[in-house]
């Protein structure tokens, strides 16, 4: 059968007006206050919600940003907000920062991991909207896409009394449907390893072409030259996966964090969206 899909290897063309790239320089350093931290090989440190991070400055940089693996600080360097910092920075609060502002301080931090779910499911609704057998369900996909974009576009009290579960399941279960058409254009029997415990598990050169691997648990998983061609990977935890000279080309629902998590080489294949990690 022959595979139609389109291979993802540019960056998809944006079906919302939103930037879902973070641009920290715009940002009031959400991430390093709004969310804790537990000491663990992550963090270096324990930090509650709502706190700053002792490494964040007066400019809402960060202090050790060229320095966060060696510091301890491995989890910053696998985050990413999907722009929702910006967003809430200076589109719902206006350019008015927790500092000059004390008082929106606790609301602003509040909100954010509400803005960051969104702006994740609008890169899931813009990549299903790339996948030529998904076709059947990109008017959908469009509908439910605008929604979300508006979502984001409420005040923070909006946002706060958003049911985010709700509206994630509805999304969920458009992407699951875009899955199936997806996979089932890949030659062969596919694999259905959803939410397995993968931990550690041997996979060398494992053949898990168009595979579903949702939100599979693949810590340190010996994935050195398996073909994941194809598969689906939303959700998958892939830190320290080993992912030397694997192929991840048309893999999807693949995020830029999962793979600055996992430990690749110059020979892993990545599809083209995604930047190869500096530590790698």
């Amino acid at each position: 059968m022959p595979d139609d899909r389109v291979e993802v290897e540019e960056e998809p063309v944006s079906e919302t007006r939103l930037s879902l790239t973070a641009d920290c320089g715009s940002c009031f350093g959400l991430c390093c206050v709004a969310l804790p931290f537990t000491a663990s090989a992550d963090f270096a440190i324990n930090k509650e919600a709502g706190k700053p991070c002792r490494n964040l400055r007066e400019d809402f940089g960060c202090g050790i940003h060229t320095q966060l693996r060696q510091k301890g600080f491995n989890g910053c360097t696998v985050y990413d907000c999907f722009g929702a910092g910006q967003h809430l920075s200076q589109g719902t609060f206006g350019g008015t920062d927790w500092r000059r502002e004390p008082k929106s301080a606790q609301q602003m931090f509040e909100v954010f991991p509400v803005m960051r779910q969104l702006h994740e499911l609008l890169w899931y609704l813009n990549e299903a909207l790339t996948l030529a057998p998904a076709k059947p369900v990109h008017a959908d996909l469009r509908e439910l896409l605008a929604r979300t974009e508006a979502l984001t576009g409420g005040s923070a009290e909006e946002l706060a009394r958003l049911d985010v579960p709700g509206h994630r399941q509805q999304v969920n279960l458009l992407l699951l449907r875009t899955s199936e058409l997806v996979r089932a254009q890949v030659p062969g029997k596919k694999r259905n390893r959803r939410g397995a415990d993968l931990i550690g598990a041997k996979l060398r050169k494992a053949e898990l072409r168009g595979a579903d691997l949702r939100g599979a648990y693949l810590i340190a998983a010996d994935l050195t030259g398996a073909d994941l061609r194809d598969a689906d990977l939303i959700g998958a935890d892939l830190r320290d996966a080993q992912l030397a000279g694997a192929d991840l080309t048309g893999a999807f629902f693949l995020t830029q964090p999962q793979v600055n998590a996992a430990k690749g080489d110059p020979s892993t294949r990545l599809p083209g969206r995604l930047t190869r990690p500096a530590h790698w």
